[in-house]
């Protein structure tokens, strides 16, 4: 039989779902408590937590030289982080970054990458070491403070967490993705995390709203603007879930002769400058944008991009509203203030409970380090005794030395030390003899045992303790107080509405046009209002002639009825210029080849329209429900086979009548309030015939009278105002209207 045993009798029926779901499970804890989420106590992952405790093996600290960035991956890599060189790296060039990190850990130099988005150069390039912010982070290390663990491979020891006092977690946040859970913590100023701590070490009932009076936000380390409610701030720390508007810091320079320019000198947190300029720019490209001209980026070690509108008349307000709205310019950051509790339990917590947490953890580092001291007090005291017992009895300690060859016992026995008191006198240099003078060695026992009543009060009394740990926060916030170039808050929170909608109208210079439409539908728009009186001053090709004339601005819409019944909708800004003959209509909307064009007129907000068709049925209808932004137009009218769209007028502000005349040349007056308004419809009988259909209609004032034009070219009007005799209901057959009237059945 063979020494090897065959590996098919290793294999154990298992059902594949209970595997896989154990091995996934695993893979799921591994993913969460080491590697995704941060400790509460120390703020830091893993990778984090090892490179910095690799740099500090290195002493790599802020008043030595750097090191090379490849010394340091190798290191973290071959002892403690077996993983991919590119992943750790990529960590410690993140703890450099000062525009990703508020208070950096690193303290890099070389091509660290930069806000535009490019990345940092191979480590082999680089070189770093530790900041200040990193070594607080890690006081007490040497200390007794945290638990050691072995590593991976357990050569070597690295900590379980670090025991600074700098609140890591909250100043400068984490993000990760885990297995079916992820954290987003956004940074925030050290100074009001430190004062909201001390309030609840004072206050430890403290409610969420003091805590939020000294927490104002975010602060992040680009800077910028949050502009959501203090309440939904409020919200967000409560629960632990929420986000921020974040929006650029922006302001207006004068360039004279009445020309600005907004520059932008903060940009939301990270938002890759870069991006966000191509992002601005393919919006002037496309033309989404017309108060925008250009975009220039004249930044250095600052930010500073300028842009530059179309014109002097354009409102700042209204294109910084337009570029928060399309354009990262604002951006939003979540919060999910899930983190690994000091029993490396994920909980997605409140502010308070975060501090609440932290601060325990402070407190139990705070006795550790106490105790270590104590303990280390205690050794030495009992050295201390030792060696005044040898100052005393100097010549009989040297005799036994000299005299003997195992002296430990004997001195042991004949002057009562320990062994570890005889051991010390015994590993005594000659040369220290001389300093074992007894007031300094006594002087020295008092100041231990001193400070050791102090240490053994202090861990005794949990008030004591709750004292020492704000003495030791009042100290650590003067290096980052609000004064200080590090611990100034970068980010203010000013309450703002949402971007507006801003209508394209304000995104249109305002000038004058003339609108001419030719009988062939050709259309163009003259620059200024010309006089409409003037009709040779208009071309058009041979064999056309003039249709539609009149004056509008570049920021209206121009409504254009179709016989069928549709309505179209043109933008007075996009039609071609008046050098030419412009361009068919058919170009720029789906207009039927049966159908004509009744009219053409510009929209004015709030406005209304009468509508009527050739059977006489009409009703009125507000412009701004009859706006079509497609090509395909909108049907308004409806319409019976083999009837037409007859006629569209504007309903004059002070309208109150209705005027009909029929092919029949019948003419009835009746009350504008007797027609309904609607959005789509055949609309309501205006006039009755027994032959022939509606000719013309207008809307018009009683008290002015019913006017119309005169024949010829005298230009003459003519007004009746005595209207009583073809005063009708709606729906009449009417009478022959005054003599006089047109013969053509038209009001104009």
């Amino acid at each position: 039989m063979s020494e090897f045993s065959d590996p098919f009798d290793q294999i154990v029926d298992h059902p594949f779902d209970a595997a896989l779901s154990e091995r996934y499970l695993v893979y799921a804890l591994s993913t969460i408590t080491a590697r995704s989420l941060p400790d509460l106590r120390d703020g830091l992952k893993p990778v984090h937590r090892r490179l910095l405790w690799a740099m500090r093996l290195l002493k790599l600290d802020p008043a030595s030289g750097y090191k090379k960035c490849a010394r340091v991956v190798g290191d973290v890599i071959g002892k403690y982080h077996p993983h991919g060189d590119a992943s750790v790296y990529d960590a410690m060039v993140r703890l450099a970054q000062s525009f990703s990190l508020r208070y950096p850990l690193v303290d890099g130099q070389g091509n660290f990458g930069n806000i535009d988005g490019d990345n940092a150069a191979a480590y082999r390039y680089t070189e770093a070491r530790l900041t200040q912010v990193a070594i607080d982070l890690m006081a007490g290390l040497d200390e007794g403070t945290v638990e050691f663990r072995p590593t991976y491979n357990g050569e070597d020891e690295e900590p379980e967490i670090m025991p600074g006092l700098f609140p890591n977690l909250l100043a400068n946040g984490a993000s990760g993705i885990a297995v079916g859970m992820a954290t987003n913590i956004p940074s925030h100023n050290v100074a009001e995390i430190i004062d909201a701590a001390m309030l609840l070490i004072e206050q430890p009932e403290a409610s969420h709203e003091q805590v939020m009076e000294l927490v104002q936000g975010p602060d992040f380390a680009t800077g910028g603007i949050v502009v959501d409610s203090a309440a939904a701030i409020r919200e967000a720390y409560a629960t632990g879930r929420g986000s921020f508007r974040v929006r650029s810091r922006w302001h207006k320079e004068d360039e004279g002769r009445g020309t600005w320019v907004a520059v932008v000198s903060e940009i939301p947190y990270q938002v890759q400058k870069g991006k966000l300029i191509e992002q601005i720019a393919q919006l002037i490209n496309d033309k989404k944008l017309p108060i925008l001209a250009h975009i220039r980026d004249e930044s250095d070690a600052e930010i500073r991009i300028v842009l530059e509108p179309r014109s002097r008349t354009v409102d700042p307000d209204v294109l910084m509203d337009s570029l928060f709205r399309l354009t990262d310019l604002e951006s939003r950051v979540s919060l999910n203030l899930n983190v690994l509790d000091e029993h490396r339990t994920p909980r997605v917590m409140a502010l308070k409970d975060v501090l609440t947490d932290w601060l325990r953890h402070q407190i139990e580092v705070l006795v550790r380090r106490s105790q270590h001291r104590l303990d280390k007090i205690d050794g030495r005291m009992e050295l201390l005794e030792g060696y005044i017992i040898a100052f005393l009895n100097l010549d009989r300690v040297i005799e036994i030395i000299r005299t003997q060859d195992e002296p430990k016992p004997i001195m042991m026995a004949e002057f009562q030390l320990n062994d570890r008191q005889a051991e010390a006198i015994l590993n005594m240099r000659l040369r220290s003899l001389r300093r074992l003078e007894e007031m300094e060695l006594r002087r020295e026992r008092d100041e231990l045992a001193a400070e050791r009543e102090g240490l053994v009060k202090l861990i005794e009394s949990p008030a004591r303790q709750r004292t020492r740990l704000k003495k030791d926060m009042a100290n650590l916030r003067e290096r980052y107080g609000p004064e200080t170039e590090l611990g100034r808050r970068r980010t203010c929170v000013e309450e703002a509405a949402p971007p507006r909608e801003i209508p394209l109208e304000a995104m249109i210079e305002r000038e004058p046009v003339t609108v001419i439409m030719s009988q062939r539908g050709w259309i163009r728009a003259m620059k200024g209002h010309a006089d409409l009186s003037q009709k040779d001053q208009f071309k058009f090709k041979d064999g056309d002639g003039p249709a539609f004339a009149f004056h509008a601005q570049t920021t209206d819409k121009i409504l254009l009825a179709c016989s069928n019944g549709r309505f179209y909708t043109l933008g007075a800004d996009k039609l071609p210029g008046g050098r030419g003959f412009g361009e068919p209509v058919r170009l720029m909307v789906d207009l039927e080849n049966e159908s004509d064009i009744v009219a053409l007129l510009a929209s004015k907000p709030g406005g209304k329209l009468l509508l009527a068709a050739d059977n006489g049925r009409g009703f009125l209808a507000a412009m701004d429900d009859i706006i079509a932004e497609t090509r395909k137009g909108r049907q308004v009218v409806n319409l019976k086979a083999g009837t037409t769209l007859k006629t569209v007028r504007m309903i004059p502000a002070n309208a109150d009548f209705v005027a009909a005349i029929g092919e029949n040349r019948k003419l009835v007056v009746f009350p504008l309030a007797e027609l309904p308004e609607m959005a789509r419809g055949q609309g309501v009988q205006l006039q009755r015939y027994r032959d022939g259909g509606l000719s013309d209609v207008i809307p018009f004032r009683l008290e002015e009278g019913l006017s119309w034009t005169m024949g010829g070219d005298s230009g003459r009007v003519r007004t009746e105002t005595d209207l009583t005799p073809w005063r009708v209901a709606r729906g009449a057959a009417g009478r022959m209207p005054p003599t006089g009237f047109p013969r053509n059945n038209r009001f104009d």
